[in-house]
């Protein structure tokens, strides 16, 4: 790996491979209603804040719901009831630190937005605009050090979210060590499980963790993509290493799909 620094006790990845700068990828889950707050929510963020988001450089917004369990042939959350149906994940990628410290001010400094958003951003306490906002920051991983969209964005495609728990800081940073010099990420690309993100949660809940997407162009896609990867003599030669027993604790998995105007 690239040099650790420590970050609230924590040892975190350095600069990328060859000292590319990384993104800090902010990942919010919109606690939401079904029906009125769910479709007010839903304008807010197709006709305020994304476009905003935008002027104020954070491009490539992706906003992400709950799979339909039938879509999925089967439950699309593990564990179950994680995530409501009406809910969203946002992505939000900052070129630096300083970007994501100073987001809100300069969404809130830009008039186009205050007029865009109106009521929904100052709402009476009976009719809130979302329920709760769940937030986490992360640091790119080494080799996928930007968000990178799907070549091609067919109505049928699925992302996957998974977060990874270790029962250790010095797990969590051997786990990294695996997807980036270990070559996980390298053989994910190989096999069809296509990146959007992998990143080191610096802070949020279910740490220490990492956190990453990765995108298909449909559900078939998906089921022989991860059939594929499983079987790999690669991976299983990767997993056996010794160095790499006991990386991970617990995994969370997420089936989702993109809104209609999400960027990813």
């Amino acid at each position: 790996m690239a040099g650790l620094a420590t970050l609230g006790g924590a040892a975190v990845a350095g600069e990328a491979a060859g000292g590319a700068e990384k993104d800090y990828l902010e990942l919010r889950l919109y606690r939401l209603e079904p029906g009125a707050m769910r479709e007010r929510f839903d304008t807010f963020l197709r006709e305020a804040a994304i476009p905003a988001l935008n002027r104020i450089g954070i491009a490539s917004v992706g906003v992400f719901g709950l799979m339909d369990e039938k879509e999925a042939g089967g439950p699309p959350c593990q564990p179950p009831n994680a995530i409501g149906p009406a809910d969203l994940f946002v992505l939000r990628a900052h070129k630096s630190i300083e970007s994501f410290a100073t987001a809100n001010r300069r969404l809130w400094a830009d008039a186009e937005f205050q007029k865009a958003g109106g009521a929904l951003l100052d709402p009476p306490k009976a009719s809130p605009t979302y329920q709760r906002i769940e937030s986490s920051l992360m640091l790119a991983f080494d080799q996928c050090p930007h968000i990178e969209p799907p070549k091609e964005k067919k109505d049928t495609r699925v992302f996957q979210l998974r977060i990874y728990e270790s029962h250790s800081d010095a797990k969590a940073i051997k786990k990294i060590e695996m997807f980036n010099t270990g070559g996980e990420i390298a053989l994910f690309r190989r096999m069809g499980l296509n990146p959007v993100f992998f990143g080191q949660t610096l802070a949020g809940g279910k740490m220490p963790n990492l956190t990453y997407m990765v995108t298909f162009d449909d559900m078939a896609a998906q089921k022989a993509g991860w059939a594929k990867f499983i079987a790999a003599p690669e991976w299983n030669e990767l997993k056996a290493k010794p160095e790499y027993a006991d990386t991970v604790s617990n995994i969370t998995n997420i089936l989702l799909r993109p809104t209609a105007y999400s960027q990813l």
